[in-house]
């Protein structure tokens, strides 16, 4: 248990937040094998180059990515004040998100098992 007040507390949990812009998506339906394709290609680029990778890349995965991309360039731009020209993705990852499992009937009375996967997908933007 912690000692000192809860406004102290709370105080010092707040000192400890990281406050480089970002963005995150939950329950994306797309499977983190998929996505992490296109994360790989972007990671580490600056944010109009990203943007231009995302735009011609046919995986479905780059549409979602670059939208989540978009409001973490937003979220720099006014909550940070910082200046999009300068930003770059220095962080952009995957997680594991829950799976939908479904059935399809096959021959002789057999299932298969069908698992549609989700992921949540995070982008962390900082300035050069």
């Amino acid at each position: 248990m912690a000692k000192g007040h809860r406004s102290q507390i709370k105080r010092e949990r707040n000192e400890q937040k990281d406050t480089r812009p970002s963005a995150k998506i939950s329950y994306a339906r797309v499977s983190v094998q998929k996505a992490c394709f296109v994360l790989d290609a972007i990671r580490g680029k600056d944010v109009q180059t990203a943007l231009g990778i995302l735009a011609y890349n046919p995986r479905y995965a780059s549409s979602v990515i670059e939208k989540l991309l978009k409001s973490a360039i937003a979220n720099a731009e006014n909550n940070n004040g910082m200046n999009v020209e300068n930003l770059y993705i220095e962080e952009c990852y995957a997680n594991k998100g829950p799976t939908m499992k479904r059935i399809r009937p096959r021959a002789q009375g057999r299932a298969y098992r069908i698992e549609k996967r989700m992921s949540h997908i995070t982008i962390v933007l900082n300035e050069r």
